[in-house]
């Protein structure tokens, strides 16, 4: 399966378990080596102002509570992952049959088709590099190897005491100073 087949879907969770399923699925992700299957998750978020004791403040909120997005290759193994991350009560869709976001859909959403979401990056294999989202959040590393095709970087990280290569999306990376 190629992740260009991967498309995107939309998962139910309890409410106010929005992010406790999104950093489970990424942890399994990264815990079954499923990056190629299950390439994406996210909560789609607003600018919002809220008026409380008469202050304004700009804040972040849910588009949608209660719902994660999912980009994914749909397979029975990849669909036994997600029905069954802490948290989740299914998928949308009728019956048991998960059904993706149309592009129009995913326009609306702000989320770029597959010609329009290619990231340029700044830097190059050797390149000391920190990750600004997901899982690996705050790692320092040096860029292993850049996958312009995949959108992916391969860094290596310290897991009980090895260096273990990961790969992570390049918009979740940024060269250091």
């Amino acid at each position: 399966m190629a992740e260009s087949e991967a498309k995107w879907y939309v998962v139910h969770t309890y409410s106010g378990y929005e992010n406790k399923v999104k950093d489970g699925i990424e942890s399994t992700i990264a815990n079954r080596n499923l990056s190629d299957e299950i390439c994406e998750v996210m909560i789609p978020m607003e600018q919002a102002e809220e008026i409380r004791d008469g202050v304004t403040k700009h804040v972040e909120r849910k588009m949608f509570p209660g719902y994660v997005l999912v980009r994914m290759v749909m397979n029975d193994d990849t669909w036994f992952v997600i029905r069954n991350t802490r948290g989740v009560t299914g998928f949308v869709g009728p019956g048991s049959k998960p059904v993706p976001l149309t592009e129009a859909e995913m326009r609306a959403l702000g989320i770029a088709g597959e010609a329009e979401k290619k990231v340029s990056v700044d830097f190059a294999e050797g390149d000391s590099v920190v990750v600004i989202a997901g899982v690996w959040k705050d790692v320092v590393s040096v860029a292993r190897k850049v996958d312009i095709a995949k959108q992916t970087v391969t860094i290596t990280v310290d897991m009980f005491g090895r260096e273990t290569p990961v790969d992570v999306n390049l918009a979740d990376v940024k060269k250091l100073d």
